[in-house]
């Protein structure tokens, strides 16, 4: 391929014209997309079941967003009508169109006081501390592999000034059921990141301040707590400390993420939108922004017209403040991992995206599998799962790759020797073919099979999405170099 276009280049130079290498494409031109440009964060949105026959509708959500949030279809009424007898169909209508496009989901919501089913309203006690975590567990194993977030647990703090929880039957079924839904949901799905998600938390209050204060102390005693939604259901102003607040949260170590966005009508309405996504992009742990609903006409806040598209879906002057308030937001720029040597530099018990030099998208596990034997591609970072890899030492200086997402490592087929042999995930046996050295490019790496001596790459020096991750003879190309970036 280099010696194409060397040829082409030296053709067309010979013939008196000039080459011109063109450079990064425009601005994004949908959220989504711009979104992931962003430190590969998302812009997502709430989608119900029964909408997904409407044309319109769904030709924005396609074409807009790379996430998705069920409204209602995950709770625990739709999931569980009868005890122990679980639905899981418009569920997964949503998460496999979700997955079929390529979009991340988040799980809303295992337990809520409201929207439970009806033979569990009038529960108590232990018997209701048993149901609810039956519940998290059977839902969440359902899921396991596909939501990139869980809300395990949903609006559990009153409002008001006491920064205390809300009376409710779960509740009363001791003040521990928070830690104890999180640690079943952990259980369950140990890979999807785990969220407490409420509303009227979006400055810094009393009710934002207890749940602080329970995440404090979560994290200090290691129940596992990944994350926190901020649903934002916001009227005609924003308030300033916004991001402070965003902020202070990430700064115990979880991420956030805006859940449930929608803003009410007026003048001000498209300000406050570009100032929710300026305050996500301007904390590093801010994942991303889901808002609720599509089109006006799709909002729970009747005649308030709170979204991005009116009720035709036509784009309204709030979605052109938050598509500029994205592109012209800063991207993260991956700081290059310095040479890993043995003993030293990668860190084994950290996650890494894995970026490839020439086409700037991460090592992926192609389709979200979790099945022996699936492909290795390319894929536009999102920070998924199935692009976190972490570095399991083998010892002098090998390493195997394991997927977060499956538990499963990078293996060359069929221990082969060629030149184009498949890199696939495999159950992790130690083998030498599953084996890595991590070799020195100036700020890059490339990583050696310990069987073939041959190289990871992306074949073709492709940059599209889906294109394969492949061994080769390594000749320090551009499409063999890999960029370490620690993402947990």
């Amino acid at each position: 391929m280099k010696r194409i276009l060397s040829m082409v280049t030296a053709a067309l130079l010979g013939a008196g014209l000039s080459v011109t290498l063109t450079g990064p494409a425009d601005a994004a031109s949908t959220l989504g997309a711009s979104a992931a440009e962003r430190g590969g964060r998302y812009f997502g949105a709430a989608i119900a079941a029964g909408r997904m026959g409407d044309s319109t509708y769904m030709n924005i959500l396609n074409r807009e967003f790379n996430q998705v949030t069920a409204e209602n279809e995950m709770k625990w009424d739709a999931t569980e009508p009868s005890r122990n007898s679980f639905s899981f169909g418009n569920g997964d209508r949503i998460a496999n169109h979700a997955i079929s496009r390529g979009m991340k989901i988040r799980g809303h919501a295992l337990l809520w006081h409201q929207q439970m089913p009806t033979w569990a309203r009038g529960m108590e006690g232990s018997d209701l501390r048993s149901a609810m975590i039956n519940h998290v567990t059977r839902v969440a194993t359902y899921y396991r592999g596909k939501i990139h977030s869980w809300d395990v647990v949903n609006e559990a703090f009153a409002d008001g000034g006491s920064g205390g929880r809300r009376d409710s039957n779960l509740q009363r079924t001791g003040n521990d059921w928070i830690e104890a839904a999180f640690r079943a949901a952990d259980a369950a799905d140990p890979n999807a990141k785990l969220c407490y998600n409420d509303y009227n938390t979006d400055g810094i209050n009393a009710k934002s301040t207890g749940i602080y204060n329970m995440v404090r102390d979560f994290k200090s005693r290691g129940v596992p707590i990944d994350c926190v939604g901020f649903q934002s259901h916001l009227g005609t102003s924003l308030s300033s400390d916004y991001q402070a607040n965003l902020q202070r949260f990430a700064d115990l170590g979880v991420d956030v993420e805006i859940t449930e966005l929608d803003v009410a009508q007026g003048s001000n309405q498209a300000n406050i939108f570009a100032g929710v996504t300026r305050a996500c992009l301007n904390v590093a742990r801010c994942n991303g922004i889901t808002v609720w609903g599509i089109r006006d006409s799709d909002s729970w806040r009747t005649g308030e017209n709170p979204l991005l598209f009116d009720s035709s879906g036509n784009k309204k002057a709030a979605y052109n403040s938050v598509l500029s308030a994205l592109n012209n937001g800063s991207t993260p720029t991956p700081t290059p991992t310095p040479t890993p040597t043995p003993g030293g530099g990668i860190d084994t018990n950290a996650w890494y995206v894995l970026l490839n030099r020439t086409s700037g998208k991460a090592l992926d596990v192609y389709g979200q599998s979790t099945a022996d034997g699936a492909r290795i591609t390319q894929w536009t970072r999102n920070n998924g799962n199935n692009q976190q890899w972490q570095f399991v030492s083998s010892g002098s200086g090998w390493y195997r790759l394991k997927s977060r997402l499956s538990g499963k490592v990078l293996d060359v087929s069929g221990f082969s020797t060629a030149n184009g042999g498949a890199i696939v995930q495999w159950a992790d046996l130690n083998g030498t073919n599953q084996q890595w050295r991590v070799a020195d490019s100036g700020g890059y790496l490339r990583l050696v099979s310990r069987h073939s001596n041959k190289v990871l790459e992306v074949q073709g020096a492709s940059t599209a999405d889906g294109a394969n991750v492949v061994q080769y003879d390594d000749w320090n190309g551009a499409n063999q170099q890999w960029q370490l970036v620690r993402v947990g």
